[in-house]
């Protein structure tokens, strides 16, 4: 088997039937397989798959247990030589799956990968890729945005780069590196999974790239501004990461710089 596609779906019954309808089709059994993790939805997402795409492997869970451990479950049946996790609300094209595989064929040395990540108007999407949240990189990304108005990376960028993380989005993984650090940590319910996930398989000394030659489309992953609770997810996360790869000294600075930017953003 040479890739399993791990789809998790919780309560996104038209995207993933949409995903699943480009997928099935270009699929070979014998190469590939697609897992999709059911997270208690209640709008008959399960049913769905188990009627209309027999081939999938599904997994029914009792209740929403997050993105990480939700993967984690497809990653203990998953068969192929590399792992590609992908989320309902995106649009795959012809050969972008292709493109992944060959750079991760090519690149042996590259532990997981991502494509450009697109917005519904056809934009790159920011964040799709990040240097370690450590004190000094958070202090230049939020100067960049509240001083100069514009982000710290260049979105649309051309070229592959090496990075500290890529978005879950669309994360393309090799087995080895992933058994090397035994899956998500589980912790992480939502938000930050990814950039701990590729902290690790870099810290067993494999690269983490960001391949801008191939791209997906992604629905969601717009800003957090407009939606509080998922902000507040998001910095718990954040301050989670922070307990589990920084000294106690960083963290404080952590909850010192998060005040800080909080008031700046509320300022005229």
């Amino acid at each position: 088997m040479i890739l399993s596609i791990i789809i998790v779906n919780w309560n996104t019954h038209a995207l993933l039937h949409a995903l699943l309808t480009t997928l099935v089709p270009h699929l070979q059994q014998d190469q590939a397989e697609i897992i999709v993790v059911d997270n208690a939805s209640e709008d008959g997402s399960a049913a769905m798959v188990a009627a209309d795409f027999p081939e999938v492997t599904l997994i029914q869970n009792a209740q929403n247990v997050g993105f990480a451990r939700a993967n984690n479950q497809a990653l203990t049946v998953a068969q192929g030589r590399y792992l590609l996790l992908l989320n309902t609300d995106t649009l795959v094209p012809p050969g972008a799956i292709e493109g992944l595989l060959h750079f991760m064929d090519t690149h042996p040395a590259v532990g997981a990968c991502s494509p450009r990540l697109l917005t519904a108007e056809g934009q790159p999407q920011a964040f799709a890729f990040g240097d370690d949240p450590t004190p000094a990189y958070l202090l230049r990304r939020g100067l960049w945005r509240l001083l100069l108005k514009r982000p710290l990376h260049d979105w649309g960028v051309a070229q592959v780069l090496e990075v500290a993380w890529v978005a879950g989005t669309c994360l393309m993984l090799r087995r080895e590196a992933l058994a090397r650090v035994k899956g998500f940590d589980e912790a992480f319910f939502m938000y930050f999974e990814d950039v701990d996930l590729c902290r690790r398989i870099r810290h067993h000394g494999w690269k983490i790239c960001y391949v801008p030659t191939v791209a997906i489309t992604h629905l969601g992953g717009q800003s957090l501004q407009q939606n509080p609770a998922a902000q507040d997810v998001y910095y718990e996360s954040l301050r989670s990461f922070y307990g589990r790869h920084y000294p106690p000294s960083f963290r404080l600075w952590l909850v010192l710089g998060l005040m800080i930017y909080q008031r700046m953003k509320a300022l005229p």
